[in-house]
Protein backbone atom coordinates (compact mmCIF):
# COMPACT_ATOMS: atom_id res chain seq x y z
CA UNK A 1 0.00 0.00 0.00
CA UNK A 2 2.98 2.42 0.88
CA UNK A 3 3.98 2.37 -2.77
CA UNK A 4 0.85 3.66 -3.83
CA UNK A 5 1.25 6.62 -1.70
CA UNK A 6 2.34 10.14 -2.91
CA UNK A 7 5.01 12.07 -0.67
CA UNK A 8 2.65 14.26 1.03
CA UNK A 9 0.49 11.36 1.82
CA UNK A 10 4.32 9.77 3.40
CA UNK A 11 4.66 12.42 5.40
CA UNK A 12 5.01 11.88 9.56
CA UNK A 13 2.85 13.95 11.80
CA UNK A 14 5.66 16.45 12.72
CA UNK A 15 6.46 16.78 9.29
CA UNK A 16 2.78 17.50 8.04
CA UNK A 17 2.25 20.22 10.83
CA UNK A 18 6.07 21.81 9.90
CA UNK A 19 4.45 22.11 6.28
CA UNK A 20 0.91 23.26 7.37
CA UNK A 21 2.98 26.27 9.39
CA UNK A 22 5.02 27.29 6.79
CA UNK A 23 2.19 27.10 4.16
CA UNK A 24 -0.26 29.01 6.41
CA UNK A 25 1.96 31.87 7.10
CA UNK A 26 1.94 32.13 3.31
CA UNK A 27 -1.22 31.65 2.47
CA UNK A 28 -2.27 34.70 5.11
CA UNK A 29 0.32 37.25 3.68
CA UNK A 30 -0.62 36.00 0.19
CA UNK A 31 -4.23 37.17 1.63
CA UNK A 32 -3.41 40.15 3.25
CA UNK A 33 -1.04 41.53 0.48
CA UNK A 34 -3.65 41.20 -2.36
CA UNK A 35 -7.07 40.82 -1.27
CA UNK A 36 -8.62 44.10 0.44
CA UNK A 37 -11.42 41.52 2.23
CA UNK A 38 -8.45 39.87 4.47
CA UNK A 39 -7.11 43.08 4.88
CA UNK A 40 -9.95 45.16 6.00
CA UNK A 41 -10.94 42.22 8.27
CA UNK A 42 -7.66 41.13 9.63
CA UNK A 43 -6.99 45.09 10.50
CA UNK A 44 -10.38 45.38 12.67
CA UNK A 45 -9.08 42.18 14.52
CA UNK A 46 -5.80 43.69 15.09
CA UNK A 47 -3.81 41.29 13.64
CA UNK A 48 -1.49 41.03 11.08
CA UNK A 49 0.05 37.75 9.21
CA UNK A 50 3.25 37.68 11.37
CA UNK A 51 1.28 37.03 14.71
CA UNK A 52 0.46 33.26 13.26
CA UNK A 53 3.38 31.67 14.84
CA UNK A 54 2.15 28.39 15.59
CA UNK A 55 -0.88 26.53 14.21
CA UNK A 56 -3.29 27.01 17.07
CA UNK A 57 -2.49 31.17 16.37
CA UNK A 58 -4.69 30.36 13.61
CA UNK A 59 -7.91 30.66 15.82
CA UNK A 60 -7.42 34.19 16.36
CA UNK A 61 -8.19 35.37 12.89
CA UNK A 62 -11.87 36.22 11.84
CA UNK A 63 -13.89 33.67 9.92
CA UNK A 64 -14.97 33.80 6.41
CA UNK A 65 -18.58 33.14 5.05
CA UNK A 66 -20.23 32.64 2.12
CA UNK A 67 -22.03 36.17 2.45
CA UNK A 68 -18.42 37.33 2.68
CA UNK A 69 -17.85 35.88 -1.07
CA UNK A 70 -20.89 37.67 -2.42
CA UNK A 71 -20.58 40.85 -1.00
CA UNK A 72 -17.29 40.67 -3.10
CA UNK A 73 -19.08 39.38 -6.12
CA UNK A 74 -17.85 38.61 -8.78
CA UNK A 75 -13.56 38.85 -8.38
CA UNK A 76 -13.13 40.72 -5.37
CA UNK A 77 -12.03 37.74 -3.68
CA UNK A 78 -8.94 37.00 -6.22
CA UNK A 79 -5.69 37.33 -4.62
CA UNK A 80 -3.81 37.42 -8.27
CA UNK A 81 -4.61 39.83 -11.42
CA UNK A 82 -7.44 38.60 -13.64
CA UNK A 83 -5.30 37.50 -16.64
CA UNK A 84 -3.60 34.78 -13.93
CA UNK A 85 -6.79 33.60 -13.37
CA UNK A 86 -6.90 29.93 -15.81
CA UNK A 87 -10.32 28.98 -14.95
CA UNK A 88 -13.88 30.48 -13.12
CA UNK A 89 -16.44 28.15 -11.33
CA UNK A 90 -19.35 29.70 -9.27
CA UNK A 91 -22.41 28.26 -7.35
CA UNK A 92 -26.18 28.26 -8.79
CA UNK A 93 -26.79 31.17 -7.30
CA UNK A 94 -30.19 30.04 -6.04
CA UNK A 95 -30.80 32.11 -2.74
CA UNK A 96 -28.66 34.99 -3.88
CA UNK A 97 -25.34 35.73 -6.03
CA UNK A 98 -23.70 33.35 -6.97
CA UNK A 99 -20.19 32.60 -4.79
CA UNK A 100 -17.23 32.68 -7.50
CA UNK A 101 -14.00 31.05 -7.44
CA UNK A 102 -11.40 31.13 -9.83
CA UNK A 103 -8.20 28.95 -10.23
CA UNK A 104 -4.27 29.82 -11.44
CA UNK A 105 -2.51 27.02 -13.56
CA UNK A 106 -1.00 26.32 -10.19
CA UNK A 107 -4.51 25.85 -8.64
CA UNK A 108 -5.55 23.52 -11.44
CA UNK A 109 -2.51 21.39 -11.06
CA UNK A 110 -3.03 20.97 -7.35
CA UNK A 111 -6.68 20.36 -8.04
CA UNK A 112 -6.18 17.44 -10.31
CA UNK A 113 -3.66 16.15 -7.90
CA UNK A 114 -5.57 15.69 -4.72
CA UNK A 115 -8.40 14.22 -6.75
CA UNK A 116 -6.38 11.92 -8.24
CA UNK A 117 -5.16 11.16 -4.72
CA UNK A 118 -8.79 10.58 -3.59
CA UNK A 119 -9.74 8.52 -6.50
CA UNK A 120 -6.75 6.45 -5.96
CA UNK A 121 -7.91 5.82 -1.72
CA UNK A 122 -11.08 4.94 -3.38
CA UNK A 123 -9.56 2.03 -5.14
CA UNK A 124 -9.09 3.49 -8.40
CA UNK A 125 -5.91 2.53 -10.42
CA UNK A 126 -4.40 3.48 -13.82
CA UNK A 127 -6.28 2.25 -16.57
CA UNK A 128 -9.52 1.99 -14.93
CA UNK A 129 -12.70 3.25 -16.61
CA UNK A 130 -14.53 6.18 -14.71
CA UNK A 131 -18.07 7.19 -15.32
CA UNK A 132 -18.70 11.23 -14.54
CA UNK A 133 -22.35 11.71 -13.83
CA UNK A 134 -21.31 15.14 -11.55
CA UNK A 135 -22.37 18.26 -13.45
CA UNK A 136 -20.22 19.94 -15.69
CA UNK A 137 -20.13 23.69 -16.33
CA UNK A 138 -19.77 26.23 -13.62
CA UNK A 139 -20.40 23.75 -10.81
CA UNK A 140 -16.71 22.16 -9.62
CA UNK A 141 -18.24 18.62 -9.74
CA UNK A 142 -18.04 17.53 -12.96
CA UNK A 143 -14.89 18.74 -14.38
CA UNK A 144 -13.09 18.60 -10.67
CA UNK A 145 -13.70 14.70 -11.32
CA UNK A 146 -12.83 14.47 -14.89
CA UNK A 147 -9.24 16.23 -14.68
CA UNK A 148 -8.08 14.34 -11.43
CA UNK A 149 -9.42 10.95 -12.74
CA UNK A 150 -7.02 11.90 -16.48
CA UNK A 151 -3.85 13.12 -13.58
CA UNK A 152 -5.07 9.62 -12.28
CA UNK A 153 -4.20 7.80 -15.65
CA UNK A 154 -7.88 6.66 -15.96
CA UNK A 155 -10.24 6.80 -18.75
CA UNK A 156 -13.21 9.49 -18.18
CA UNK A 157 -16.61 8.96 -20.00
CA UNK A 158 -18.09 12.64 -19.24
CA UNK A 159 -21.42 11.52 -18.95
CA UNK A 160 -22.43 14.65 -16.97
CA UNK A 161 -26.05 14.59 -15.35
CA UNK A 162 -29.25 13.91 -16.88
CA UNK A 163 -30.64 11.71 -19.72
CA UNK A 164 -30.77 8.42 -17.08
CA UNK A 165 -31.99 5.91 -19.28
CA UNK A 166 -28.83 6.63 -21.81
CA UNK A 167 -26.24 6.77 -18.88
CA UNK A 168 -27.46 3.38 -17.85
CA UNK A 169 -27.23 2.53 -21.52
CA UNK A 170 -23.78 3.51 -21.68
CA UNK A 171 -22.69 1.81 -18.40
CA UNK A 172 -23.32 -1.49 -19.72
CA UNK A 173 -21.58 -1.02 -23.38
CA UNK A 174 -18.38 0.96 -21.85
CA UNK A 175 -18.12 -1.30 -18.70
CA UNK A 176 -16.57 1.68 -16.23
CA UNK A 177 -15.39 0.21 -13.07
CA UNK A 178 -15.93 3.61 -11.46
CA UNK A 179 -18.94 5.85 -11.21
CA UNK A 180 -18.67 9.35 -9.85
CA UNK A 181 -21.93 10.32 -8.67
CA UNK A 182 -24.30 12.04 -6.53
CA UNK A 183 -25.79 9.98 -3.96
CA UNK A 184 -29.36 10.72 -4.86
CA UNK A 185 -28.48 10.30 -8.37
CA UNK A 186 -27.26 7.03 -8.37
CA UNK A 187 -30.53 5.99 -6.95
CA UNK A 188 -32.25 7.56 -9.51
CA UNK A 189 -30.18 5.14 -11.98
CA UNK A 190 -30.53 2.48 -9.80
CA UNK A 191 -34.84 2.47 -10.26
CA UNK A 192 -33.75 3.15 -14.41
CA UNK A 193 -32.01 -0.08 -14.59
CA UNK A 194 -34.36 -2.42 -12.96
CA UNK A 195 -36.62 -0.41 -15.37
CA UNK A 196 -35.09 -1.06 -18.08
CA UNK A 197 -35.00 -4.85 -16.41
CA UNK A 198 -31.46 -5.38 -15.99
CA UNK A 199 -29.96 -6.30 -12.86
CA UNK A 200 -27.37 -3.42 -11.25
CA UNK A 201 -25.26 -6.26 -9.97
CA UNK A 202 -24.50 -7.79 -12.94
CA UNK A 203 -22.69 -4.18 -14.03
CA UNK A 204 -18.82 -3.67 -14.14
CA UNK A 205 -19.38 -0.82 -11.55
CA UNK A 206 -16.57 -1.69 -9.07
CA UNK A 207 -16.75 1.71 -6.83
CA UNK A 208 -19.29 4.43 -6.52
CA UNK A 209 -17.60 7.80 -5.08
CA UNK A 210 -20.16 9.51 -3.52
CA UNK A 211 -20.11 13.61 -2.96
CA UNK A 212 -22.06 16.66 -3.40
CA UNK A 213 -24.59 16.07 -0.38
CA UNK A 214 -25.01 14.55 2.60
CA UNK A 215 -25.59 10.33 2.69
CA UNK A 216 -26.01 8.32 5.45
CA UNK A 217 -24.41 4.80 6.27
CA UNK A 218 -28.23 3.30 5.35
CA UNK A 219 -27.72 4.44 2.35
CA UNK A 220 -24.36 3.33 1.90
CA UNK A 221 -25.83 0.05 2.76
CA UNK A 222 -28.89 -0.14 -0.08
CA UNK A 223 -26.38 1.04 -2.84
CA UNK A 224 -23.71 -1.42 -1.98
CA UNK A 225 -26.01 -4.08 -1.52
CA UNK A 226 -28.60 -3.68 -4.56
CA UNK A 227 -25.10 -2.58 -7.07
CA UNK A 228 -22.89 -5.24 -5.21
CA UNK A 229 -20.16 -2.00 -5.18
CA UNK A 230 -18.01 -0.56 -2.80
CA UNK A 231 -19.79 2.73 -1.82
CA UNK A 232 -17.47 5.74 -0.54
CA UNK A 233 -17.37 9.12 0.67
CA UNK A 234 -15.49 12.39 -1.77
CA UNK A 235 -16.19 15.63 0.18
CA UNK A 236 -15.66 18.78 -1.13
CA UNK A 237 -17.13 22.44 -1.55
CA UNK A 238 -16.06 25.08 -4.53
CA UNK A 239 -15.33 27.96 -2.30
CA UNK A 240 -12.34 26.07 -0.95
CA UNK A 241 -11.43 24.06 -4.19
CA UNK A 242 -14.39 21.76 -5.09
CA UNK A 243 -14.47 17.92 -4.81
CA UNK A 244 -11.35 16.47 -3.55
CA UNK A 245 -10.63 18.08 -0.19
CA UNK A 246 -11.11 14.97 1.49
CA UNK A 247 -11.58 11.16 0.72
CA UNK A 248 -13.06 8.35 2.38
CA UNK A 249 -10.32 5.03 1.63
CA UNK A 250 -12.24 2.09 0.62
CA UNK A 251 -10.41 -0.40 2.42
CA UNK A 252 -11.61 1.14 6.00
CA UNK A 253 -14.40 3.26 5.52
CA UNK A 254 -14.30 4.83 8.35
CA UNK A 255 -14.40 8.61 7.48
CA UNK A 256 -13.14 10.79 5.17
CA UNK A 257 -8.83 11.69 5.13
CA UNK A 258 -8.69 15.09 4.83
CA UNK A 259 -5.50 15.97 2.24
CA UNK A 260 -4.39 17.98 5.61
CA UNK A 261 -0.93 19.28 3.25
CA UNK A 262 -3.22 21.33 0.95
CA UNK A 263 -6.59 22.08 3.65
CA UNK A 264 -6.16 22.81 7.16
CA UNK A 265 -9.40 22.07 9.07
CA UNK A 266 -10.82 23.07 12.25
CA UNK A 267 -14.00 22.09 13.98
CA UNK A 268 -15.88 25.28 15.82
CA UNK A 269 -19.13 25.75 17.93
CA UNK A 270 -21.60 26.74 15.25
CA UNK A 271 -23.20 29.50 17.64
CA UNK A 272 -19.74 30.29 19.58
CA UNK A 273 -17.05 29.91 16.85
CA UNK A 274 -14.76 28.15 19.94
CA UNK A 275 -12.57 25.79 18.66
CA UNK A 276 -13.39 22.33 19.33
CA UNK A 277 -11.07 19.69 20.11
CA UNK A 278 -10.75 16.63 18.15
CA UNK A 279 -13.80 14.12 18.71
CA UNK A 280 -17.00 16.70 19.46
CA UNK A 281 -19.18 17.85 17.01
CA UNK A 282 -19.32 20.83 15.57
CA UNK A 283 -19.57 22.77 12.39
CA UNK A 284 -16.34 22.20 10.10
CA UNK A 285 -14.54 25.51 8.50
CA UNK A 286 -11.32 25.18 6.67
CA UNK A 287 -8.60 27.44 5.43
CA UNK A 288 -6.55 26.87 2.35
CA UNK A 289 -2.93 26.13 2.29
CA UNK A 290 -1.68 26.22 -1.15
CA UNK A 291 -4.04 28.14 -3.57
CA UNK A 292 -3.32 31.13 -5.25
CA UNK A 293 -6.18 32.54 -6.83
CA UNK A 294 -8.60 32.45 -4.04
CA UNK A 295 -7.16 31.91 -0.91
CA UNK A 296 -9.75 31.15 1.97
CA UNK A 297 -9.03 32.06 5.32
CA UNK A 298 -11.19 30.20 7.72
CA UNK A 299 -14.01 29.52 5.66
CA UNK A 300 -17.26 28.25 8.08
CA UNK A 301 -18.39 25.67 5.49
CA UNK A 302 -21.43 24.94 7.68
CA UNK A 303 -21.13 21.45 7.49
CA UNK A 304 -21.39 19.42 10.73
CA UNK A 305 -18.89 16.80 11.69
CA UNK A 306 -16.16 15.68 13.79
CA UNK A 307 -12.28 15.75 13.51
CA UNK A 308 -11.20 12.12 14.19
CA UNK A 309 -7.48 10.40 14.23
CA UNK A 310 -5.91 9.06 10.83
CA UNK A 311 -6.68 5.13 9.65
CA UNK A 312 -5.65 4.34 6.55
CA UNK A 313 -3.64 7.97 6.19
CA UNK A 314 -1.64 9.89 8.19
CA UNK A 315 -3.99 12.47 7.64
CA UNK A 316 -6.85 13.38 10.46
CA UNK A 317 -9.90 12.14 9.10
CA UNK A 318 -13.55 13.78 9.31
CA UNK A 319 -16.78 11.80 10.07
CA UNK A 320 -19.40 11.81 7.47
CA UNK A 321 -21.11 15.06 7.76
CA UNK A 322 -24.46 14.53 9.39
CA UNK A 323 -26.33 17.69 7.85
CA UNK A 324 -25.69 21.50 7.60
CA UNK A 325 -26.44 24.13 10.33
CA UNK A 326 -28.10 25.82 7.52
CA UNK A 327 -30.31 22.93 6.77
CA UNK A 328 -31.75 21.94 10.35
CA UNK A 329 -34.83 22.44 10.73
CA UNK A 330 -36.13 23.67 14.17
CA UNK A 331 -39.54 21.66 14.52
CA UNK A 332 -41.74 22.65 17.60
CA UNK A 333 -38.53 23.02 19.51
CA UNK A 334 -36.56 20.09 18.14
CA UNK A 335 -33.50 20.06 16.18
CA UNK A 336 -34.09 17.75 13.17
CA UNK A 337 -32.05 17.11 10.13
CA UNK A 338 -33.12 15.25 6.77
CA UNK A 339 -30.41 12.37 7.40
CA UNK A 340 -32.43 11.34 10.37
CA UNK A 341 -35.31 11.10 8.69
CA UNK A 342 -33.35 9.04 5.42
CA UNK A 343 -31.90 6.39 8.13
CA UNK A 344 -36.08 5.68 9.08
CA UNK A 345 -36.90 5.59 5.56
CA UNK A 346 -33.83 3.09 4.38
CA UNK A 347 -34.82 0.73 7.26
CA UNK A 348 -38.75 1.14 6.74
CA UNK A 349 -40.37 -2.03 4.99
CA UNK A 350 -42.45 -0.99 2.10
CA UNK A 351 -40.82 2.17 0.54
CA UNK A 352 -38.33 3.13 -1.40
CA UNK A 353 -35.27 5.10 -0.75
CA UNK A 354 -36.81 8.37 -2.07
CA UNK A 355 -38.52 10.78 -0.09
CA UNK A 356 -39.25 14.82 0.78
CA UNK A 357 -40.32 16.72 4.14
CA UNK A 358 -42.87 19.35 3.71
CA UNK A 359 -42.80 22.23 5.90
CA UNK A 360 -46.44 23.61 6.49
CA UNK A 361 -47.92 25.91 8.93
CA UNK A 362 -50.94 24.83 10.46
CA UNK A 363 -52.30 28.02 12.47
CA UNK A 364 -49.73 28.94 14.49
CA UNK A 365 -47.53 25.86 14.58
CA UNK A 366 -45.20 24.67 12.06
CA UNK A 367 -45.86 21.00 10.51
CA UNK A 368 -44.02 18.05 8.96
CA UNK A 369 -44.89 15.90 6.89
CA UNK A 370 -42.90 13.14 5.27
CA UNK A 371 -43.79 12.34 1.76
CA UNK A 372 -42.06 8.96 0.88
CA UNK A 373 -42.52 6.71 -1.73
CA UNK A 374 -43.61 3.04 -2.08
CA UNK A 375 -41.69 0.70 -3.30
CA UNK A 376 -43.35 -1.11 -6.19
CA UNK A 377 -45.93 -3.73 -5.56
CA UNK A 378 -46.28 -2.89 -2.16
CA UNK A 379 -50.16 -3.17 -1.00
CA UNK A 380 -52.22 -1.23 0.56
CA UNK A 381 -51.68 -2.98 4.21
CA UNK A 382 -47.77 -2.55 3.88
CA UNK A 383 -47.78 1.26 2.96
CA UNK A 384 -50.05 1.47 5.90
CA UNK A 385 -47.30 -0.36 8.07
CA UNK A 386 -45.12 1.73 6.46
CA UNK A 387 -46.91 4.61 7.41
CA UNK A 388 -47.04 3.84 11.19
CA UNK A 389 -43.51 2.52 11.29
CA UNK A 390 -41.94 5.69 9.99
CA UNK A 391 -44.22 7.90 12.36
CA UNK A 392 -43.36 5.85 15.52
CA UNK A 393 -39.82 6.06 14.51
CA UNK A 394 -39.66 9.75 14.33
CA UNK A 395 -41.17 10.22 17.34
CA UNK A 396 -38.98 7.85 19.14
CA UNK A 397 -36.27 8.82 17.30
CA UNK A 398 -36.22 12.38 16.73
CA UNK A 399 -38.73 12.86 19.47
CA UNK A 400 -41.57 14.98 17.79
CA UNK A 401 -44.57 13.83 15.88
CA UNK A 402 -44.85 14.30 11.67
CA UNK A 403 -47.40 13.58 9.23
CA UNK A 404 -46.34 10.81 6.81
CA UNK A 405 -47.66 10.52 3.15
CA UNK A 406 -46.71 7.31 1.49
CA UNK A 407 -46.95 8.04 -2.39
CA UNK A 408 -46.88 6.19 -5.69
CA UNK A 409 -43.77 5.03 -6.80
CA UNK A 410 -42.14 7.31 -9.31
CA UNK A 411 -43.86 10.16 -7.44
CA UNK A 412 -41.04 12.59 -6.25
CA UNK A 413 -39.21 14.63 -8.17
CA UNK A 414 -35.58 12.97 -9.23
CA UNK A 415 -32.08 14.01 -8.92
CA UNK A 416 -29.43 14.49 -11.16
CA UNK A 417 -27.59 16.54 -9.16
CA UNK A 418 -28.07 17.69 -5.32
CA UNK A 419 -31.34 16.87 -4.30
CA UNK A 420 -34.37 19.11 -2.64
CA UNK A 421 -34.88 17.01 0.66
CA UNK A 422 -36.65 20.22 1.93
CA UNK A 423 -39.91 21.98 0.41
CA UNK A 424 -40.25 25.19 2.66
CA UNK A 425 -44.36 25.93 1.71
CA UNK A 426 -44.95 27.97 5.38
CA UNK A 427 -45.02 30.91 3.81
CA UNK A 428 -47.84 29.96 1.52
CA UNK A 429 -50.09 28.60 4.29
Amino acid sequence: MTALLDAGERLGRGELEALQLERLRATLRHAYENVGFYRASFDKAGLRPEDCRTLSDLSRFPFTVKADLRDNYPFGMFAVPEDRVRRIHASSGTTGRPTVVGYTDRDLDTWADVVARSIRAAGGRPGHKVHVAYGYGLFTGGLGAHYGAERLGCTVVPASGGMTARQVQLIQDFRPEIIMITPSYMLTLLDEFERQGVDPRTTSLKVGIFGAEPWTEQMRGEIEERFAIDAVDIYGLSEVMGPGVAQECVETKDGLHIWEDHFYPEVVDPFTGEVLPDGEEGELVFTSLTKEAMPVIRYRTRDLTRLLPGTARTFRRMEKVTGRSDDMVILRGVNLFPTQIEEIVLRTPGVAPHFQLRLTRQGRMDALTVRAEARAGATAGEREAAALSIAAAVKDGVGVSVGIEIVDPETLERSVGKIRRIVDLREAT
